[in-house]
């Protein structure tokens, strides 16, 4: 069963994706292409709402501290990983009261899904690094 935080999540990353390959939508106009599936309704209308537009407002600063950790071009980057990479670092800056290791969990789980093959490897790799960046005062990952 899916958790209404997972589906949540799921549809944060669904509306990222849309607005990397959509520039010209709005951001008003994606959510609301999101509410209007049936799913939505089993999802955590706040998270979403609190993940979206807070991950797709802060993109470039968010990309400036994920670019180091990249093993490849920015440019190389899958749209799915990027989205979820966002939609993880969203919540690790912003959302301390969420243990880290359930960020990068919902976000493997979430790349699995929508991702390549071997993308939550990578999506993984990223974010066990950005989690000892934005959350050094965590207890490390076990």
């Amino acid at each position: 069963m899916i958790t209404p935080r997972r589906r949540a999540r799921q549809f944060v990353v669904q509306a990222l994706y849309q607005a990397l390959l959509n520039p010209d939508a709005s951001t008003a106009e994606i959510a609301k292409n999101m509410r209007e599936n049936d799913l939505f309704a089993k999802a955590d209308e706040a998270l979403f709402t609190g993940v979206f537009f807070g991950a797709h407002a802060n993109q470039r600063t968010y990309m400036q501290e994920i670019r180091p950790l990249l093993d490849r071009s920015e440019d190389e980057l899958n749209p799915v990983e990027r989205s979820v990479l966002l939609m993880a670092y969203h919540e690790l800056a912003t959302m301390p009261e969420t243990p880290y290791p359930v960020i990068i969990n919902e976000a493997i789980e979430i790349t699995k899904t929508y991702g390549g093959t071997d993308g939550y490897k990578f999506v993984n790799g990223i974010l066990d690094k950005l989690a000892t960046q934005l959350r050094p005062n965590d207890p490390p990952r076990g």
